[in-house]
């Protein structure tokens, strides 16, 4: 017999449970003994507790990472922004403001040495940031949020918080509303009270005086002198003379004083029952100006006289114009401000206008009498009243009729929209004060008149010869007239400048003022005021100054220029690639970043950090510069040496870079710098950039969420077989090998952005949509003239078989959207393919036929202009070229459609007509093709209003679920919504 313990060799096992865990005891051959099955046990009870204790460590390990969640819609409200930032002048101490779109901000001031950092309030908006340029002292506004006219903020009212950066102690002081320190003293800091009605009294301004309490605070003692009625005040640099401007109530003491800061001795230069404004300093603050309006109950457009203070002091000397006493001033005109000195100090320059007489109010109405009719129906009782409605008056209304007509230089529509500046156009003149000579520089056929630095020749473009041509076509050009301000007289110097309608062609002149740049028939010139004479400065340099990549209808367009040097030696022009410094003399130039073009690196703009800028760049001086790389799209920073041939890199890496700024006094930079995964934040770093340190946390929060993986490059031809490149965001939690259903964005050109962080919101696609587990492309389009739809199939489809082929993107599981351009193209490729499971077009060009003579609401222009000369690149009007407009609009190849398509069009569409889209949806309805099309009332080109972008975010997320992910079909997409049902439907829908 055995133990009553002992378990034959084919007992079953038994289970015993142990804190979770359960433990198999199982007899084998050869048998055991007891003591032995009992030491397995305690032997796997040890192993169990340690596995235990391992998963319990876990848990409570701080160092473990808690799960990260997916972005929605409603996140975006968390993602914050930087609104400004400055250095101290010594370099030693930054602040910068931080926000979300709404809502109120945070401010933090850092010590740069030890990092130590305080955070205030900051408010809404962007208010006012500064230091003392003595470095001692901070100041900075805070606005506090409202609601309902209340104010909402954790500071409660407006305020001016002060800091002593030595001490480190604030001072709040409630109520204000603007800070400044006086210039370079520093002695002071000044500000203005919010104004806020007494007790009992109305809202709103109780007289016509602009005049308020105006605080200077001396930081020495802390104390507070009060100035009343001060409309404006401004220091001198030094800031050792303060000038204010005094508008009191009935407009006694009104006038001008000078106040000395260093001894508060108050001097009133200037006095009258009069109103002075405009205050305006010449460039050295060594003297300023003011206008001065007298009371003229008869005109709209008040007369002023300019009077003129030099030579600061208790008893400056002073210069005035009146008009009124000078029979040369043109009749029925008069002076508008502001005005200022001539750079030499010997004349004032200002601007004219047309006295119109004051507007008359037109007389009421007078009352139409009814007649008493006697109705059949009242058996004789006393007759009813029958009112007359408006469409039977024949007296006192008048007819709202405009009238088109097809001499009109532009159409009705963009006259009512620039009625207002057309009432009042503004001429330049000067009045030179030695020879007390009034010199008219513009008039009605001659309008653009500048003045050239140093004010010894001034510039005259005339348009008005091309004008009308130009609304039609877009194709402006321009003459171009030397003028002499001491006689006015004018000197044709170029003739048919070319630019686009939106603006006459540019004209640059050199700081020295004897010269001027521009650019015509694929050089740059520059013009020799004194002789009118011109030098082509480019074709002995040995580059092409033709940009080859602007494929718009437009003839040898050209680079960019960079402005003169501070001398007026040499001009600095970019070849598209490389910066060159240009002789103006046309002996020839130098390539001052030499590998641009070789390295395929484009250098952008100069740059260059002084105390008091000046016109033009110092070439004796470093010059930075941005570097872009065309085709591995990193970014950086550079700097010209004069000694040096060739550029310092400081920056250069898969970043975006925005351009540094420079502390006032010391060699401190700060940079901002973001990337697909890394919020746009700031660094400071010294002059060599070699070790930035990062000064703030825009969005701390972004690593609780599913983020963007990164980015990938991708390449392929397009048009003609040009090279392209698209920027593939990859989804959250991207496994390689692992294909993800995908939303194409486009526009145009687009790689460039793929260093761009995208915070989550509720306007196109981007990390809400990668944090949902979708890949987005946004490829390059480049276009030929007449097809851009056609060109947008060849440069889109090969695009997504890159895409495709790196495994990335499920080809199965992929949608196309786009919004205004990349509306209309994301309309025409839906007709051209069946490549895409789903679309969305929002605000999409359907009839180019239609679209080309319709109107550009926004800005009361026809559309014609932007076909021929802009964004359309066609070279002519549909009836010269027929073909190619039918060819490349949607609405006239919808049979092929076979993509559910979502449509975005707004009744108020200023740019693009909202007959576009009910042209297309109701085409597509007709043909039975699954579209739906979403229409917000009152909403222009996009979606101003919160709760729309957020309804349209979250269907557009539905959409894509619905086609590429098989979520639930939305309701609205495959039923509709009947309008007696809509207000039930909106109170279903999910919050975003």
């Amino acid at each position: 017999m055995l133990p009553q313990c002992a378990v034959s060799s084919r007992a079953i096992a038994a289970l015993v449970l142990v804190a979770g865990f359960v433990v198999t005891l199982r007899a084998e051959d050869p048998q055991k003994t007891r003591e032995q099955e009992i030491a397995e046990v305690q032997k796997q009870l040890e192993e169990l507790q340690k596995k235990l204790d391992e998963l319990n460590k876990k848990k409570s390990s701080p160092t473990t990472p808690a799960a990260k969640k997916v972005l929605t819609f409603a996140d975006a409200d968390k993602w914050r922004s930087i609104r400004d930032f400055t250095l101290s002048p010594d370099g030693k101490w930054f602040a910068h403001r931080v926000g979300a779109t709404e809502g109120e901000g945070d401010l933090f001031l850092r010590n740069i040495a030890d990092g130590k950092e305080t955070k205030f309030p900051g408010g809404t908006g962007f208010g006012t940031a500064v230091f003392s340029l003595d470095s001692k002292w901070f100041a900075f506004t805070y606005a506090p949020p409202t609601k309902g006219g209340t104010a909402q903020g954790s500071g409660g009212k407006a305020k001016v918080t002060l800091v002593n950066l030595a001490t480190g102690d604030k001072t709040e002081i409630e109520g204000a509303a603007s800070a400044r320190f006086n210039g370079e003293a520093a002695t002071h800091l000044v500000f203005r009270k919010v104004s806020e009605p007494a007790a009992g009294a109305p809202a709103g301004p109780v007289s016509a005086a602009s005049g308020s309490d105006l605080v200077l605070r001396d930081l020495a003692t802390g104390t507070d002198l009060v100035l009343g009625n001060v409309a404006e005040f401004d220091f001198t640099k030094k800031g050792d003379w303060l000038v204010t401007v005094i508008d009191a109530s009935g407009r006694i003491g009104n006038g001008v004083h000078l106040r000395e800061m260093k001894t508060g001795l108050v001097y009133p230069i200037e006095a009258s029952k009069a109103n002075y404004r405009s205050l305006s300093w010449n460039e050295d603050t060594t003297a300023f100006v003011v206008t001065k309006q007298t009371e003229d109950a008869g005109s709209d457009a008040k007369p002023l006289s300019i009077v003129g203070f030099t030579e600061l002091g208790p008893k400056p000397t002073k210069a005035v114009y009146d008009p009124k006493d000078d029979k040369s001033f043109p009749t029925d005109f008069v002076i508008t401000g502001p005005a200022a000195w001539t750079d030499g100090l010997d004349g004032f320059r200002f601007s004219i206008t047309e006295r119109k007489k004051k507007t008359e109010t037109a007389p009421a109405p007078k009352e139409v009498k009814s007649e008493t009719k006697t109705d059949p129906k009242d058996d004789g009782k006393k007759g009813k009243k029958i009112v007359p409605t408006a469409g039977n008056s024949t007296d006192g209304g008048k007819p709202d009729l405009v009238v088109w007509h097809w001499k009109d230089e532009r159409l009705q529509p963009m006259q009512e929209k620039q009625a207002s500046s057309d009432r009042v156009t503004n001429y330049s003149a000067v009045y030179w004060i030695k020879d007390r000579k009034f010199v008219r520089l513009a008039d009605e056929k001659f309008k653009q008149v500048a003045l050239a630095p140093k004010h010894k020749f001034a510039v005259g473009r005339d348009s008005k010869p091309y004008e009308y041509q130009s609304y039609l076509t877009g194709k402006l050009y321009t003459d171009v007239y030397v003028v002499d301000p001491k006689t006015g007289a004018r000197t044709k110097a170029v003739e048919k400048l070319s630019s686009l309608f939106f603006g006459p062609a540019t004209v640059s002149p050199s700081p020295t003022g004897t010269h001027a740049l521009y650019y015509k028939d694929g050089h740059y010139h520059v013009l020799d005021f004194a002789t009118a004479k011109s030098v082509n400065v480019t074709e002995k340099v040995g580059a092409s100054f033709v940009d080859a990549d602007d494929d718009h209808n437009f003839d040898k367009p050209s680079t960019p220029a960079y402005g003169w040097s501070r001398d007026g030696k040499f001009v600095l022009l970019s070849d598209g690639w490389d910066i060159w410094r240009v002789s103006a003399d046309g002996t020839g130039g130098t390539n001052l970043t030499v590998n641009g073009k070789t390295d395929a690196i484009r250098y952008r703009m100069t740059l260059q950090f002084e105390p008091e800028p000046k016109p033009g760049t110092d070439l004796t001086q470093p010059v930075y510069t941005l570097m872009y790389g065309e085709w591995s799209k990193k970014e950086g920073l550079a700097r010209l040496d004069p000694s040096k041939t060739s550029v310092s890199v400081l920056a250069w890496s898969d970043h975006g870079y925005n351009p540094p700024s420079k502390a006032r006094k010391a060699d401190t930079f700060v940079f901002m710098r973001q990337s697909t995964t890394e919020s746009a934040d700031l660094y400071i770093t010294d002059g060599t950039f070699k070790d930035p340190k990062k000064v703030t946390d825009s969005n701390p929060q972004q690593k609780d969420y599913k983020w963007s993986a990164g980015a990938k490059l991708i390449e392929y031809k397009g048009v003609g077989g040009k090279r392209l490149q698209g920027a593939l965001f990859l989804p959250a939690d991207y496994e390689p090998g692992k294909k993800y259903p995908t939303i194409v964005y486009i526009y145009e050109k687009l790689s460039q952005n793929i260093h761009r962080y995208q915070a989550p919101g509720t306007w196109g696609v981007g990390s809400v949509h990668a944090s949902n587990g979708y890949a987005v492309l946004m490829p390059d389009i480049t276009y030929k003239l007449n097809d851009p739809g056609v060109s947008a199939v060849e440069c889109i489809l090969p695009a997504l078989d890159a895409a495709v082929a790196t495994g990335i993107v499920d080809n199965d599981k992929v949608a196309l959207h786009g919004h205004s351009w990349g509306g209309y193209q994301t309309a025409f490729l839906v007709t051209q393919t069946n490549r895409f499971k789903c679309a969305i077009a929002g605000a999409a060009l359907t009839d180019l036929v239609s679209m080309y003579s319709s109107v550009y609401w926004n800005a009361g222009m026809a559309n014609q202009p932007i076909f021929e000369s802009s964004q359309g690149r066609f070279t002519g009007g549909y009836w010269e070229q027929q073909d190619a407009y039918i060819r490349n609009s949607p609405v006239y190849h919808a049979t092929k459609v076979t993509t559910p398509l979502l449509l975005l069009h707004n009744d108020k569409d200023g740019a693009v007509d909202f007959t576009q889209g009910v042209e297309y949806y109701n085409t597509l309805r007709r043909l039975q093709k699954p579209v739906v099309m979403l229409q917000y009332k009152g909403e222009n080109h996009g979606l101003a209003k919160p709760e729309n972008r957020k309804d349209y975010a979250v269907r557009m997320k539905e959409f894509f679920d619905y086609h590429l992910k098989g979520s639930q079909a939305p309701d609205w997409w495959i039923e509709g919504v009947p309008h007696l049902k809509m207000e039930d439907h909106l109170k279903s829908r999910p919050k975003p």
